[in-house]
């Protein structure tokens, strides 16, 4: 899709926030095929056109779920995605995130631009109070990601998500939103 500045939710320097559509299966599910050595064994993101209908549909019906994208201003291409999944409202007013960057776009500080725009947007129009990141220990540049977008390691959960055949171990990283330096 052209890099259109009217379905952007948010726009920093380099990249450009906005939801997950259905028409965005093809480049997605492309970018996730290229992306596969990168991803593994941490993540796998849908690579088939009805893995892609189901996913997105999910993120865009389910009111606990919400899905953007990583869009480069040069050009529009998808950098990666962001989620933040089990949105809790009430007294906890808090999600979980989930992220990748594509290949194409990693080592690049795009999806660190990204994530903070999804952070600002969570914690202003979204109105959550805090966001958790679960990461297995050995993905270095998740974590690096979450440490330098401000997340805090808060501790460790063995066996916690079942994950590529097996259940992982993770860390749980959070932030709130008076941790923010605006917040």
């Amino acid at each position: 899709m052209p890099y259109d500045p009217s379905s952007l939710l948010a726009e920093g320097p380099r990249v450009g926030l906005r939801p997950f559509t259905l028409d965005d299966g093809a480049e997605f599910t492309a970018r996730a095929r290229e992306s596969r050595e990168l991803h593994r064994p941490w993540l796998f993101p849908p690579d088939t056109a009805a893995g892609y209908a189901a996913y997105a549909g999910l993120l865009i019906r389910d009111p606990t779920k919400a899905g953007f994208l990583v869009c480069e201003r040069d050009g529009g291409g998808i950098a990666g995605f962001v989620t933040v999944n089990n949105i809790v409202e009430g007294a906890f007013q808090c999600g979980a995130l989930g992220y990748g960057a594509f290949a194409h776009a990693a080592g690049r500080g795009l999806m660190r631009e990204g994530l903070g725009l999804v952070i600002d947007h969570a914690f202003g129009p979204m109105r959550l109070h805090r966001l958790e990141i679960n990461v297995q220990p050995d993905n270095t540049p998740s974590i690096a990601l979450a440490r330098g977008c401000g997340f805090r390691r808060e501790g460790y959960s063995p066996q916690m998500l079942f994950i590529d055949g097996a259940w992982r171990d993770h860390e749980r990283w959070a932030l709130t939103v008076e941790m923010r330096p605006s917040g």
